[in-house]
């Protein structure tokens, strides 16, 4: 038998092999980059993870603007609060941002209400609040437009904001507290509390 002539072949053989397997792989490579990317809003809609303290659905609290759009928030236990927003034409949701940003156990539900393209919440956070306790942290925030930035003010030791009123064009929102208010406007944020 020829050695030489069997190297030969047997090189050739795996040259061939490798062309092979290398053209797989172009070809699957290819044929992912025609494939539609991720766009914004391509996400599930995520939920709480908090399971104690009864019903979890109040943990997380959704909203719908007149546009079609919604905005849905949920706690997640020692990490804070998450925001995502829901696109009517991509039917789909964005990827779950942080608004804010607490390891403090979660105290109450979060109130959310829309008017005019404007979105207000209020989240609260204590230890102990099952016992009783007052909010350590309270938290009002605000998001207009395309609803990705919200602005927050945050008020340690406080019982926490009872409601949140948007006036008719949007540009207002007034968090109260019985005589307590924290005024949000837009262009200028949040005033000082009275």
């Amino acid at each position: 038998m020829n050695t030489a002539g069997t190297k030969a072949l047997a090189a050739g053989g795996a040259a061939v092999v490798v062309l092979i397997a290398g053209c797989g792989q172009g070809v699957a490579k290819d044929a992912g980059a025609g494939a539609k990317a991720k766009g914004s809003h391509s996400y599930k809609l995520q939920h709480t993870d908090i399971h104690y303290g009864g019903d979890k659905t109040r943990f997380e609290s959704q909203v719908k603007l007149a546009d079609g759009r919604r905005v849905a928030m949920h706690y997640l236990d020692k990490k804070g609060l998450y925001v995502q927003d829901y696109s009517p034409k991509a039917r789909g949701w964005s990827k779950p941002k942080n608004v804010y940003r607490t390891k403090t156990d979660v105290c109450q539900g979060i109130t959310l209400k829309a008017r005019a393209g404007t979105v207000a919440a209020i989240a609260d956070w204590a230890r102990y609040c099952y016992d009783g306790e007052p909010p350590q942290e309270s938290l009002a925030a605000v998001a207009t437009g395309r609803l990705t930035t919200w602005d927050r003010h945050l008020t340690k030791s406080f019982d926490g904001w009872i409601k949140a009123e948007i006036t008719k064009n949007g540009k207002q929102v007034t968090f109260k507290r019985y005589a307590h208010r924290l005024k949000w406007t837009k262009g200028e944020g949040f005033g000082p509390k009275h």
